[in-house]
């Protein structure tokens, strides 16, 4: 699902600061996989240029036989909406909105017919667990259920890929285990995971690890996804 061929991006010109060198990177379709490195190592640089917010320097990319490499922002946008759901640390929820909107929002963005859009945040909320907070605001949930109204938004627009960027890093031990088990169901279901982490334990929890450190790719790009 996922091909890259020596992909390379540098920030700032006067004193340029390359944050990719030379990346080689396979995930299969349905693989779990999880990005695991130290702050600056990477990680986040890597998971813009996957989800089509960025784009390389050098080097070719292919998400599901497209060579990304040759869109437009227009056409890398559409392919992010209709391919793409993401998951953050910091939830990223409109306080003022109900939960239900939330979700709808999603679809929204992606420019998705109206008639049924309530319909399907519901099923998409219902699919977390959280089909009895549907009218509630984010400010009276849980950390754990703020991340699971997030992994709706992420679900309604049935992506091919889900990128989680340190999914549990604002949670609680026995929450984050919760929303780990949430992911391996989706996994299970066919899911296919990249998941940026620092923490090992969380990290123990997908297929496959691939390590990256100061912009390269160390253990696991290519050889255990064949």
């Amino acid at each position: 699902m996922v091909r890259l061929r020596g992909v390379r991006r540098q920030y700032g010109e006067v004193v340029p600061v390359v944050a990719l060198r030379d990346v080689d990177l396979e995930i299969q379709a349905g693989e779990w996989v999880a990005l695991v490195g130290p702050s600056g190592s990477g990680k986040s640089s890597l998971l813009n240029i996957i989800g089509c917010l960025d784009t390389p320097d050098g080097g070719s990319y292919h998400l599901d036989q497209v060579d990304v490499s040759t869109l437009n922002d227009g056409q890398r946008a559409g392919l992010r909406s209709r391919s793409i759901g993401f998951i953050f640390q910091s939830f990223h929820l409109m306080s003022h909105r109900t939960v239900l909107e939330n979700v709808m929002l999603a679809e929204t963005y992606g420019r998705r017919e109206r008639h049924g859009r309530a319909a399907r945040a519901r099923n998409a909320l219902a699919s977390v667990g959280l089909d009895d907070k549907v009218e509630f605001r984010p400010t009276v949930l849980s950390g754990g259920e703020r991340q699971r109204v997030a992994i709706a938004r992420a679900l309604i627009n049935r992506p091919q890929l889900l990128l989680c960027d340190e999914p549990t890093g604002n949670l609680d031990s026995v929450t984050a285990a919760a929303i780990l088990d949430l992911l391996a169901k989706l996994h299970a279901d066919g899911l296919t995971l990249l998941m940026i982490t620092h923490d090992l334990g969380v990290a123990a929890r997908a297929q496959r690890q691939v390590r990256i450190a100061d912009g390269s790719i160390v253990d696991g790009a290519i050889e255990a996804a064949r």
